[in-house]
């Protein structure tokens, strides 16, 4: 998406005095950061690289290498601006450079910094040019007052390169490229949990829905069922035993019928399968013939979104030779669940789910998914 026409964000007393210097739309620098990032994000989940260009990719790295956070985060307020106008150079962001240059302080305490902290990304806690003398400018010249001047003249490189930069589709690439780099960040870094003691019923129908339209990989529907299958077994102290695998772990490999399996006193109660996709006839087929009959699973469930009538069918068949093959709605089954176990079980429901989102190996866009709905949710 194309940015819209330069348009006056926040004055500042510079701008007012230099009137002619390069004027940014904030609101469409925020659009196209959000546009990206999720891009990006999406291409990372399916296990897809971000395209950029080879000769670069080491002033890249280094710059991530780097201790100093500002030149990484200077670097996204350059290709913004050079994105909504291109007769801007990203040499220059200070007011007072002239007619090209740019207003990097206000591009960062209104765009950029917001943006990395929402997305929890370590990142600087002031405006990033404070690492810099005032009314410096992107030159070898300024080099000699930094401490820092190896990751500088990685950073020196790239600007130089955004700088004789024309064709928008190369600037979002290296934007692309660079939130990338950010994203990996942040999944090398820790991200605590938030915690939440009590929900109500209410609010728990939102949560269940927000979280399910994360992208998780299917982890997050994993984990909804363990948690409210957990908490009907502290509710009612059944005895139970509430197991699972990982994504993407094969039920042959793992020793496992299904995702999860319920167990009493070593026994096993319930067997479920959980999946996002529609589950056919010859799925039902086929865990039949390899799991539920040769285990003697008596109870096997699919939770899904959806399913084909004949995978109905398949399973009405099966009743008659002992075994039952159910399907249930994700949502409104945990609901539903979660509304006859009692405050109990809705307070053991959020423990549970909790502990599982604090895993080390749980994704970073999942922890800070639920922080921000969590966000919401309190109002804190």
């Amino acid at each position: 998406m194309p940015f819209r026409k330069a348009s006056a964000g926040r004055s500042s007393l510079d701008e007012l005095l230099t009137p002619q210097m390069a004027q940014l739309d904030y609101e469409a620098a925020i659009l196209v950061l959000e546009q990206t990032f999720d891009e990006v994000q999406r291409h990372l989940q399916g296990n897809r690289s971000v395209q950029f260009a080879p000769e670069l990719q080491p002033q890249l790295d280094a710059l991530f290498s780097s201790n100093t956070q500002a030149y990484r985060e200077v670097l996204i307020g350059c290709l913004l601006a050079k994105l909504q106008d291109a007769h801007v150079d990203v040499h220059l962001p200070y007011v007072g450079h002239g007619p090209t240059a740019y207003n990097a302080r206000d591009l960062d305490e209104q765009v950029v910094n917001p943006f990395l902290q929402s997305k929890q990304i370590p990142s600087s806690k002031g405006p990033f040019l404070n690492v810099f003398r005032r009314g410096i400018k992107f030159t070898k010249s300024t080099r000699e007052g930094l401490r820092d001047k190896k990751g500088y003249d990685s950073f020196l490189v790239l600007v130089d390169h955004v700088s004789g930069t024309t064709d928008d589709n190369q600037l979002r690439s290296i934007l692309r490229a660079l939130l990338a780099k950010f994203i990996q960040l942040r999944e090398e870094s820790h991200i605590a949990v938030a915690r939440v003691h009590r929900v109500s019923l209410v609010q728990l129908r939102s949560l269940i829905t927000n979280l399910l339209a994360i992208p998780s990989g299917g982890r997050f529907p994993v984990f909804l069922v363990v948690a409210t299958f957990r908490a009907l077994n502290d509710a009612f102290d059944l005895g139970w035993t509430v197991d699972y695998q990982g994504i993407n772990v094969a039920d042959a490999a793992s020793g496992e019928a299904g995702d999860i399996t319920v167990r009493q006193s070593g026994n096993i109660l319930i067997v479920a399968e959980v999946t996002e996709r529609i589950v056919s006839k010859s799925r039902v087929i086929s865990t039949f013939t390899t799991k539920i009959a040769p285990l003697g699973i008596q109870d096997y469930l699919f939770f899904v979104r959806e399913a084909d009538p004949d995978a109905y069918q398949q399973a009405h068949q099966y009743f008659s030779q002992g075994h039952e093959v159910n399907f249930l709605e994700i949502q409104r089954w945990i609901y539903d669940i979660l509304a006859v176990s009692g405050a109990r079980g809705r307070t053991s429901f959020i423990h549970h789910l909790i502990e599982m989102l604090d895993q080390r190996d749980v994704p970073r866009i999942m922890k800070v998914g639920w922080n921000d709905l969590i966000l919401k949710l309190t109002g804190s």
